[in-house]
Formats: structure tokens, C-alpha cells, sequence
């Protein structure tokens, strides 16, 4: 059975992030449904599914709905489960795993659930591969050259609801394919996209990162600047459920590619860390945008002097991930004089987590954001100018 003309959606995101999400779908001519905690539903065709998945800077995963059911037995679970359309998505010679959540339901053990499930797939798939450790299918989907080898169904039970969806993605989205080198606690490419979104950046004025790690800040902001999909470099899981499924994605693919441009916009990175620096290079290199950034080992006091409007954009250390916060005070403290001495008309925005640390700044900020960093309460702030 072919996928139907409109597919159901859902898009995940980080906490506080959906407003951004919702922008981007309308950014690619679709119309997102009202704002939801952790993400956006949105209907598609089979080619804007394909659009979504290779451009979304800030979705971490997209799912597409197979079946919505009730079921309050694992008899009836079984044989509201035939009536899935399993051949969606899934085809011979693939591993399938189900992700399975339930709360609030008579039928809670999340195992006998998903063998329940498993059963039903065998019924349609006989030799197909079930993958029932959820780390052994994690290792593969989240290696973005395997994403084609394993299926993730994903099942939420909520008060008996059955919700199955089928991971369109394969691998998290914010594994963009180019990063391999990293630096201390790197920060997510989706949560770097969401930065600089939140920021306010024209995408054409220049852009540095004082605290650039392995370069992550600078260059999503490359990509953005010169109109280069953030899947450009990695595989989707969409890709392997039919050959109409891979012809959408190829030609997505195909448009994307006409679109990249020239930018502009000069992207630089600093980090005193010269291990650092030779990590953003290398990266840089894989994502396509060495011409576009430049990086150098520095330290935050030879940051250069700049009247004009240009833009700061960072994720400065804090204590909760790298060392104790009261060390990072003098740091934080000569952050702020360079932005008040040296870069007085400059757009700043930073990630924070501890408005101690803010303070040392001496530079009115205004919130614009706030979201999760690896669980920790995080905020977008930026310079009141």
C-alpha cells in the first residue's frame, strides 16, 4: 500500500523552541499546526516530508502517524495491530524496532506491547529483523551512514490511546554528517541553530564566536548564511521505504543544491584551545564551508577592536558542564569589557546558564528564549542595545 497524499507529522524539538520550528515549516511553504509542548504537527506531501527532513535546523526528529487505536488487552492489541499499514514503511531485509511509552493505561508493560507489535510485523513481514534493545537500535540509527538498516516505530499509550508512528529521520537530526571532531562539551548542532535564530542574525552581517569549541556556532551560521541545507551531507530513514519515497528525497535533494548562494557574511571562530581550533577546521572542511569561516587560536582578551555593527554569538562556558561557576567570574567579567570597550555597537547574544555569571557581564541583557541544554534549564539572551 502506497503512503497516502497527506501525510500526518510531527516534529520534536527542544522545550521552547517551537515557535522557531513553526517558522521554519512556513519558511518551506508548509503550514504548521498550533504550537505544542516539544514540537509542531503539520500535515505534508511526500515531497515536503522530504523538504522538512533536509532543511529543519532545530527538529530533532520527524515522525509520520501510521495508526491511531484504543486498546485495552493485549488480544485486542493484537488485532488492532494487523490493520496497521505496516508496508508503509517498512520493506524485507530491514530491522524494525519499537520505541514504546505508556502512562496512564491498563496495558503498561512496554515490552509485552511492543512483542505484541513485533507479531503483527511478522504477519506482513515474516523474515524481518526485530531489534528489541533499545541501545543496540540507538548505536545504529544514530550513525547517519546506517540509517537505511533499522525502522523506528515509535508508540506512545496514553489511557489506553495508541499512537504509532514511524521515525522519518532514522538518525537524530542534529546529526548532520559533518561533525567528527569534537571539543570539550560540544554543543548540539540543532541547539547552535536555535541560538542563532533566536538571535536575530541577518545571516549577511559579520559573525564570531569568542568561544567557538569545534566550530559548531560557526558554522551552522555558514550554512544559514549561504543557503545550505542543514541534511545535505547525511541519509534519512524516509529514504528506504519506497523508491518513490527515494525519488522525493533526491529531488528535494536536487533543489536544495540549486539553491546554495554566495553569502556576504564572514563567520569567524576563536578558542584558546589550538586542539579546538584544529577540530572546527576539520569540521568546517566536511560541512562544505571552509571558504566561508575563518578560525583562530585566541584568547577572549585579543578579541579585536570593532565600531561597527557586527555580531557576537556564543556558548561561554559554565559551571554546570566544564568547572566550578565562581571560577568563571573573571572570565565573564572580561567578556563584558571587551563588549563595552571594544565592541560598543555590537549584537551580542549568548547561551546562559546562571544569571550570576550574566551579571559579571556589566551588559543589559533581554531574554528571548528559554529551552534545555542536556537537561539543564538554559536561556537565550542578547544585548539590549
Amino acid at each position: 500500500m502506497p503512503l497516502p497524499e497527506q501525510l500526518n507529522c510531527w516534529a520534536t524539538t527542544a522545550p521552547g523552541v517551537e515557535q522557531l520550528l513553526g517558522n521554519e515549516l512556513r519558511g518551506l511553504g508548509i503550514t504548521p499546526g498550533a504550537d505544542e509542548p516539544g514540537g509542531v504537527k503539520f500535515n505534508a506531501t511526500t515531497a515536503q516530508l522530504a523538504d522538512a527532513l533536509l532543511h529543519l535546523r532545530t527538529a530533532s526528529r520527524v515522525v509520520v502517524r501510521m495508526a491511531t487505536f484504543r486498546a485495552q488487552s493485549f488480544g485486542e492489541l493484537e488485532r488492532r495491530a494487523t490493520g496497521v499499514p505496516w508496508d508503509w514503511v517498512l520493506v524485507p531485509g530491514r530491522a524494525v524496532h519499537f520505541r514504546v511509552s505508556s502512562k496512564k493505561s491498563r496495558l503498561y508493560h512496554e515490552d509485552g506491547i511492543a512483542e505484541r507489535l513485533e507479531r503483527a510485523v511478522h504477519a506482513v513481514l515474516p523474515g524481518a529483523e526485530l531489534v528489541r534493545a533499545p541501545s543496540a537500535a540507538e548505536a545504529r540509527e544514530d550513525d547517519v551512514t546506517r540509517v537505511a538498516d533499522v525502522q523506528r516505530i515509535v508508540v506512545r499509550v496514553m489511557r489506553d490511546e495508541f499512537t504509532l508512528s514511524a521515525d522519518a529521520a532514522g538518525a537524530l537530526l542534529h546529526l548532520r554528517g559533518w561533525r567528527q571532531a569534537v571539543a570539550k562539551a560540544p554543543l548540539r548542532e540543532t541547539l547552535a541553530a536555535t541560538l542563532l535564530l533566536a538571535s536575530g542574525w541577518d545571516r549577511r552581517s559579520p559573525l564570531i564566536d569568542p568561544f567557538c569549541g569545534s566550530g559548531t556556532i560557526v558554522i551552522e551560521a555558514a550554512l544559514m548564511a549561504r543557503g545550505m541545507a542543514p541534511g545535505r551531507g547525511r541519509r534519512f530513514a524516509m529514504e528506504a521505504w519506497s523508491a518513490a519515497c527515494a525519488a522525493a528525497m533526491a529531488a528535494a535533494r536536487l533543489r536544495a543544491r540549486n539553491a546554495e548562494h554566495a553569502s556576504p557574511a564572514i563567520c569567524c571562530g576563536a578558542d584558546r584551545d589550538a586542539g579546538a581550533i584544529a577540530a572546527s577546521i576539520a569540521n568546517a572542511e566536511r560541512a562544505g564551508v571552509s571558504e566561508s569561516v575563518r578560525f583562530e587560536a585566541a584568547a577572549l582578551s585579543h578579541l579585536a577592536a570593532d565600531d561597527a555593527p557586527g555580531w557576537i554569538v556564543t556558548n561561554p562556558p559554565y559551571g554546570a558542564r566544564i568547572g566550578e561557576r565562581h571560577d568563571l567570574r573573571d572570565l565573564y567579567a572580561v567578556l563584558g569589557r571587551m563588549l563595552r570597550e571594544r565592541r560598543p555597537a555590537s549584537h551580542f547574544a549568548m547561551l546562559s546558564a546562571d544569571r550570576m555569571l550574566e551579571g559579571q557581564l556589566g551588559v543589559p541583557l533581554e531574554e528571548v528564549l528559554r529551552t534545555t541544554n542536556g537537561g539543564l534549564p538554559v536561556r537565550v539572551v542578547r544585548r539590549a542595545l
